[in-house]
């Protein structure tokens, strides 16, 4: 049995954060063959107004679907509304990037401030010593009893960039049981075991969404950026206009409808003076940034300044850079080769090889 953790008790008790998928089903199934005391635990999170069954992460059929998942693995199994935290910490933080301007990862934000902020101190009130998830990484702790993030042996699948956020007083409260495992086996085990979950799809947009998408969303809680406004080169010439900031992401090219001799993208977006400004491709990539908000998972640090692989987005190819401290939690990031599409609100996540050091939000820099 290989279960991804720093060397620990088994019999102690475990929390699973359950979400009615194949992931979390597997996570809790690999818990009890190890010896832990395992509870199912699933959150209510805030949905629109009659359209909770749009929402994938927690609707009435995923509930059920992790109720079921419980009842044969034989665990407890309770649902926690956190509808409220929620909205406050996940919702709205999105509504305020976008109005000014950026590009937010909620799923950062779920991750840092509703699993491991609410649902973490409410698997330890239960008297849980650690929090499960279905999340693909791994732990490992060091000879100086540091614990280390690392990416998952299915690389496809590595969500350490979205964890990137923990700190070691999170981390030694937690699991990632499937973290050595492929989606394949994951999913193997589960047909292996009969889970209703097997064969389900896995999610692939922002749970609170449903099927309205961002911009009917951002239509009906924040109408001021989908304002039109002037389409900007970048010596500030207007050479068109927009139909409203939020349709439109950093390195974006189809849709910008302006005429020109060759293609233009979006370089920018403006939230004081409501304009979108663009470039041709060349212009597009930039090698600096500045990152901001950086949390270090080992406390601090490797060095001033230091090299690390760089992922300015989660899907995105790491780069090497160099790294240079502003101050503890704002480093400079100087990319060996340019990339396009840094979007200021993303997170660029800072790796040695397999394991995650940490990272940072993007910042806005002076327009050209």
């Amino acid at each position: 049995m290989r279960l991804s953790k720093p060397s620990t008790d088994p019999s102690q008790k475990v929390v699973v954060g359950m979400s009615g998928g194949v992931d979390s089903s597997v996570a809790a199934s690999l818990l009890i063959q190890a010896g832990y005391h395992v509870i199912g635990v699933m959150m209510q999170l805030w949905s629109e107004d009659e359209k909770e069954y749009e929402n994938r992460g927690c609707n009435p059929e995923a509930i059920s679907m992790a109720r079921n998942v419980s009842e044969i693995l034989n665990i407890p199994f309770y649902t926690i509304d956190a509808r409220q935290v929620f909205y406050n910490r996940v919702v709205q933080e999105f509504i305020d990037g976008y109005s000014k301007g950026i590009t937010p990862n909620p799923c950062i934000l779920c991750n840092q401030y509703i699993r491991w902020g609410f649902l973490l101190e409410k698997a330890l009130e239960l008297g849980a010593e650690f929090l499960a998830t279905g999340h693909y990484a791994r732990l490992c702790r060091t000879d100086n009893n540091k614990i280390q993030l690392l990416r998952g042996v299915d690389l496809s699948k590595d969500q350490s960039y979205v964890l990137h956020i923990l700190t070691q007083g999170q981390l030694s409260h937690s699991l990632f049981p499937i973290g050595e495992y492929t989606k394949l086996h994951v999913r193997q085990i589960a047909r292996d075991l009969s889970l209703p979950t097997a064969n389900r799809t896995d999610s692939q947009d922002l749970c609170f969404l449903g099927e309205s998408g961002y911009n009917r969303f951002l239509i009906r809680y924040a109408p001021q950026v989908l304002k039109p406004g002037p389409i900007l080169n970048l010596e500030g010439k207007q050479i068109g206009e927009h139909r409203g900031l939020a349709f439109y992401t950093i390195g974006q090219r189809k849709g910008i409808n302006v005429h020109s001799p060759v293609p233009l993208y979006v370089f920018s977006r403006d939230i004081t003076q409501n304009s979108l400004v663009v470039c041709r491709g060349e212009e597009l990539s930039k090698d600096q940034l500045i990152v901001g908000a950086v949390n270090w998972i080992a406390g601090e640090p490797p060095g001033n300044p230091f090299r690390a692989q760089v992922k300015i987005r989660y899907k995105a190819q790491e780069t090497w850079a160099t790294i240079k401290l502003i101050e503890k939690q704002c480093v400079a990031v100087h990319l060996d080769i340019s990339q396009p599409g840094i979007s200021p609100g993303q997170s660029a996540v800072f790796y040695n090889d397999e394991v995650c050091l940490g990272g940072g939000i993007i910042q806005v820099e002076e327009q050209r």
